[in-house]
């Protein structure tokens, strides 16, 4: 039987008139479309509210102290996990339902005496479906910043006070319409600013605790990253881009690359344009910046080994350039696979069909330490021409493939930074060894005559 739903005496549509509601809507008069919206949004706050104690409940059942945890009889690490796996709504969405169950739920001392909960007033009007998830979350946010440093009595009239305006309960409300999210958020935010008899918090308390680096879920093919950073943080990280990006430092060519010849060494006065953008360029130097601390002795290990990327692809997708790999379980590009390999610190993984791994690549392709000094004495940094990246910054690069039996040795080897590491199959530079010195041919657009010239070296150079 399809029921209708009635709560708080307001009467609900039932399953089978919103499945007819929702392909019916351009058919319903203006009148009636309003009030399918006030109706429809009144039963999904009871939802809410239901999702929220459901949430809760799951939760506190699957809590690490608690015997026979819920979470772990469904085969779940926690109780998140297993509201991901029944709901599939997002890790994010779930934490919030249960953070504002917390606020919301009556507590337990210590002792085991039964405290009230945190947000009583919140917690009633979430159950009768008179308040909604964005004004329960930006109440309880606004005011429990200053529940510590406010008066006991007057913060819980601020809760129940803002509680009744934002469900249009207040005496003074009578007749009036009801306020919008914008003005319960004001009106929160308003009380919370009475009640913190403390003033502001200091700045670098307050800075402290709005410090965090959010990496979130990768979109387009990149990973969107969000943050804020402790200016003493900033600060490093503006140096260490500055010591590479630095705007005032500008090079003009004094000659023109074609009147040199193939004898004569890549130099200074040669620089090239770059055509990365600012942002692009900061982006690479912090790639070089993790990748530089990833190798350090003082890098804390995983597992007993230094952080090592893992990148899996099947079997038959090796060579199928139009194939997917995977880094950490997103999707890349198979060349990405293949190239990102070539750094040493990445270990590739390779599958049949089945999920069974048939082969594993090691690390012992690397360039040792000894061999990276030589090198490095050699080249003193990135030996494409304009590019400050310095040695320490920088991934040895096998001239000739070590997948094509190239070795690994010093004859063999060259500095790169990670851009034109990662962009040299298709940047139009090209590197060669000639009696263990490497030469480089720059894109026709800088030389059209295809010549390869010895690189600037440390060992060479004036």
């Amino acid at each position: 039987m399809d029921h209708r739903y009635t709560t708080s005496g307001e009467e609900f549509p039932s399953p089978g008139e919103l499945r007819a509601l929702i392909h019916n809507t351009a058919a319903l008069s203006d009148a009636d479309l309003v009030a399918a919206v006030t109706a429809v949004e009144a039963l999904g706050r009871v939802v809410d509210a239901a999702r929220v104690r459901l949430a809760g409940e799951v939760d506190t059942r699957s809590a690490r102290g608690a015997d026979d945890r819920l979470s772990a009889r469904y085969g779940c690490r926690n109780g998140v996990e297993l509201l991901e796996r029944t709901t599939r709504a997002s890790s994010r969405s779930i934490n919030a339902r249960i953070r504002l169950d917390k606020h919301t739920r009556p507590r337990v001392s210590l002792t085991g005496e039964e405290l009230p909960a945190r947000f009583p007033h919140v917690g009633e009007a979430l159950r009768d479906g008179a308040l909604g998830l964005d004004a329960a979350h930006e109440i309880t946010t606004a005011l429990g910043k200053a529940q510590d440093r406010a008066d006991p009595v007057q913060w819980d009239a601020a809760e129940a006070t803002t509680v009744a305006y934002a469900t249009g309960t207040l005496d003074e409300q009578a007749g009036m319409i009801p306020p919008t999210f914008a003005e319960v958020e004001v009106h929160a935010r308003t009380w919370a600013t009475y009640l913190d008899q403390d003033g502001p918090e200091p700045d670098a308390e307050r800075a402290a605790r709005n410090r965090g680096l959010t990496l979130g879920v990768i979109r387009d093919g990149v990973v969107p990253l969000r943050g804020s950073l402790l200016p003493e943080v900033a600060a490093g990280l503006q140096r260490l881009l500055d010591a590479h990006l630095n705007p005032a430092v500008r090079f003009t060519p004094t000659v023109d690359p074609e009147d040199r010849d193939e004898n004569t060494a890549w130099s200074s006065d040669e620089v090239v344009d770059d055509p990365r953008t600012n942002a692009q360029k900061r982006h690479d130097v912090l790639a070089v910046i993790i990748q530089a601390a990833a190798k350090a002795i003082e890098t804390p290990t995983l597992g007993g080994a230094a952080p090592t990327l893992v990148v899996t692809v099947a079997e038959d997708d090796l060579h199928n350039p139009t194939a997917a790999a995977r880094i950490d379980g997103t999707p890349v590009p198979v060349s990405t696979a293949h190239r990102i390999a070539r750094t040493g610190a990445v270990q590739k993984v390779i599958h049949d069909s089945t999920g069974r791994i048939v082969r594993l690549g090691t690390p012992e392709r690397v360039f040792n330490a000894h061999q990276r000094r030589a090198i490095t004495a050699r080249d003193g940094g990135c030996i494409i021409p304009g590019c400050t990246i310095p040695a320490a910054w920088c991934e040895i690069h096998h001239v000739d493939e070590h997948a094509n039996g190239g070795p690994t040795h010093t004859d063999n080897g060259v500095l790169l930074c990670w851009w034109h590491h990662h962009n040299l199959d298709h940047s139009g530079w090209d590197v060669r060894m000639r009696v263990g010195t490497p030469v480089i041919k720059a894109p026709p657009w800088i030389d059209r005559r295809g010549i390869y010239r010895p690189a600037r070296s440390t060992l060479t150079r004036p």
